[in-house]
């Protein structure tokens, strides 16, 4: 034991050994649950209390890490939905730290907490660490870490079973409940197909480049069908009235379209014809920054490209789009010339991880530095978005453009896992030794009644939370999942939703949300202390 003690002084030695045993635990199934990455915190906390502490620095590196996957994935969505429907992720998380704030007012009252202790155990139940460092800066007591570290062991495990034990407890398939409930990532304006046959007298024996339709950067014509044969839909393609233009565009453009060609009738497009679709992902260096007019794919190469999808969502065409790394193209054409565009867009030599770590380092260096700078609040002072916040709202920021000057933000899905994954569990590896660090010992002697609280505080906002996603606004298992994460900022929630749904929507509305929990809770500790 005494060699093993002096091996595990060794910080690496301790972090992997903390790793190993973790993620053997977190493996472990009972009746079909498991704790996943939670069984390293678990396993940390062990060792915190017998005096093992894995350095600060790791924590904050892991933390930084998950944080800024997590930007990086969710940039590209996060600005436009906070404009449109996917505000709804945000009112929701306004709504579980308000009512986390309410709880533990009540709970302080009824068990007679300290305003330091109660604070503490509000921001360890909702898993805050820049809301205890705000707490910490308003009451200057150290009291607000003990409620802190006795509260966030609870607040972590109880998210992670709660998002695994509600899909099984309600026994719906999760992808068939995400397409069939309210979904606000979904945007209006999400590309649509439609045939129009062509009655307008206008646009007979004209070509497609000379006709003014409305909206032509939005709505594109892959294809005209004319005596049942496909033609490709070519800038000199000449129209004639009986011709149906088979095109695609968001739904209010696509109606204006329609009505100014024709009618709407039946598509029917037939497999077996010479002209096919394919879908192609953008990876060639040679064509990334560049816009459809730069690349002149109609006139160069006779192929037409209908949608666009990036990060999962599929987004209109638009000639003056500039493409990321990244992006899934679905383009009409003949099957040589298809191979011919393909090769355009695709790598010239194999690649298996795509990571730029000149570009990763100048995102952490960014955000890590927005994170020290002190936001003033009228009246109680300042506080700072930490370690988390600050690479949140840069990687949001970077991902949303996707490329600013030399840095790229477009990684393959799975060279981002790596990242979130490694960040995520040396995040929780120092989460636990520091959480783990004489626990026992301020149970004993403060009583169970913290235990109680910390538990209150904890699964009163969860259930709220969940219940107003899911009844009030009709999301989605899996959406409501993903907001409940952001909202009770449970980045190890986040890694067990993402082991049972195979899908980015529950990380989109977790990064929609986390903003909002993250500075309403630095905010809310300082208020309860304010006029307490």
């Amino acid at each position: 034991m005494d060699i093993v003690s002096e091996l595990l002084n060794d910080p690496l030695l301790l972090i992997f050994s903390i790793l190993f045993l973790g993620s053997l635990l977190g493996n472990v199934k009972v009746k079909g649950l498991s704790l996943g990455t939670a069984g390293v915190l678990l396993v940390a906390m062990v060792f915190g209390h017998f005096g093992y502490q894995v350095p600060p620095i790791v924590q904050n590196l892991g933390l930084s890490l998950f944080i800024v996957a997590i930007g990086l994935q969710a940039g590209p969505r996060f600005f436009r939905m906070i404009r449109t429907s996917g505000m709804v992720f945000g009112v929701i998380a306004v709504i579980i730290v308000v009512s986390a704030v309410i709880t533990t007012l009540i709970v302080s009252n009824t068990f007679d907490l300290s305003v330091p202790l109660g604070v503490g155990i509000m921001t360890g139940a909702l898993t805050s660490t820049p809301g205890l460092a705000a707490a910490l800066q308003a009451t200057n007591d150290p009291l607000a870490s003990v409620g802190y570290g006795i509260a966030y062991p609870f607040g972590v495990i109880a998210v992670v079973l709660f998002v695994q034990l509600v899909p099984r407890l309600i026994k719906t398939d999760l992808i068939e409940d995400l397409e069939q409930a309210n979904n606000p990532i979904k945007r209006e304006d999400s590309p649509e197909l439609i045939t129009v046959e062509i009655t307008n007298p206008d646009l007979n024996k004209r070509t497609i480049k000379e006709v003014k339709f409305p909206n032509k950067n939005s709505v594109v014509i892959s294809r005209v069908i004319r005596d049942k044969r496909n033609i490709i839909a070519l800038s000199d393609t000449v129209l004639l009235l009986g011709d149906k233009l088979v095109a695609v565009g968001n739904h209010q453009d696509i109606e204006e379209f329609s009505q100014h060609v024709g009618k709407v009738v039946e598509t029917h497009l037939d497999n077996t014809d010479h002209i096919k679709y394919r879908k192609v992902v953008v990876d060639s260096d040679e064509v990334i920054g560049k816009n459809f007019k730069e690349l002149r794919l109609r006139r160069d190469f006779g192929v037409t490209v209908t949608r666009v999808e990036r990060s999962g969502i599929e987004i209109n065409q638009n000639p003056n789009m500039r493409l990321i790394r990244g992006d899934v193209l679905t383009i009409v054409s003949t099957e040589d010339k298809l191979d011919e565009v393909e090769n355009l867009f695709a790598r010239k030599k194999l690649t298996i991880t795509n990571v730029d770590i000149f570009s990763l380092s100048i995102i952490l260096l960014i955000g890590i530095l927005a994170g020290m700078v002190p936001i003033p609040l009228p009246g109680l002072g300042t506080i700072t978005l930490g370690i988390a916040g600050g690479p949140l709202f840069i990687a949001l920021i970077i991902g949303h453009f996707g490329k600013i000057g030399p840095i790229h933000a477009r990684y393959f899905g799975h060279s981002n896992q790596v990242i979130r994954d490694i960040g995520l569990v040396l995040f929780l590896a120092g989460a636990g030794t520091t959480a783990g660090d004489g626990l026992v010992d301020v149970i004993r002697t403060e009583g169970l009644r913290l235990v109680f609280s910390g538990i209150i505080i904890t699964l009163v906002p969860m259930v709220i939370g969940y219940i107003v996603a899911r009844k009030v606004f009709k999301l989605s298992i899996v959406h409501s999942l993903g907001v409940l994460c952001g909202g009770m900022t449970s980045t190890p929630g986040l890694g067990a939703v993402n082991q049972i749904v195979d899908s980015e929507d529950p990380a989109i509305a977790y990064a929609v949300a986390y903003p909002f929990a993250l500075i309403l809770v630095a905010i809310s500790s300082q208020l309860i202390v304010f006029f307490l």
